[in-house]
């Protein structure tokens, strides 16, 4: 087995149809809620263009990853308000598919404790049949390899 796919050939979560929306990643929300002079231009140029390909995502891992910028939940909601974003749950499927990668990851070169949050992320866009925009996008093409990834790199 590759140590850095996880495979279970008959899970309905690993049948991945033609995604029907994009999960937005923290780091494409943060370059645009802080208008990062580096990455601004490029993740607000992604969200117009895939904003016209489906519903753009995201769920309360990635809302909780923007909202250390925030003094008030009021605050993060007022700045989301412009943004054309759909609000999905977790969705329990993505759970297992989480675990295993982490697994995996922690077997094959894991350091970091704790990346998990990336790895439901990931799950969370395959299982719920969504793109994931980017620009994290090593881990995400490794450990999710029938996941469509939007990125820099891409």
């Amino acid at each position: 087995m590759d140590p850095v796919q996880v495979r279970e050939p008959d899970a309905r979560y690993l049948r991945v149809p033609e995604a029907v929306g994009t999960l937005v990643d923290s780091c494409v929300l943060i370059d645009v809620l802080a208008d990062d002079p580096q990455w601004a231009d490029w993740s607000i140029e992604q969200l117009e263009c895939w904003a016209h390909a489906g519903p753009l995502v995201i769920n309360p891992l990635i809302l909780a990853e923007i909202s250390p910028r925030f003094e008030r939940a009021a605050d993060l909601e007022a700045a989301l308000a412009s943004l054309p974003l759909v609000r999905q749950p977790l969705p329990w499927d993505a759970a297992f598919l989480a675990g295993q990668a982490f697994k995996v990851y922690r077997q094959t070169q894991g350091l970091k404790t704790s990346p998990m949050p990336d790895f439901y992320i990931g799950a969370h866009a395959l299982v719920g049949n969504l793109r994931l925009l980017t620009r994290d996008a090593a881990r995400y093409r490794s450990y999710f390899p029938k996941l469509e990834v939007i990125s820099p790199s891409a």
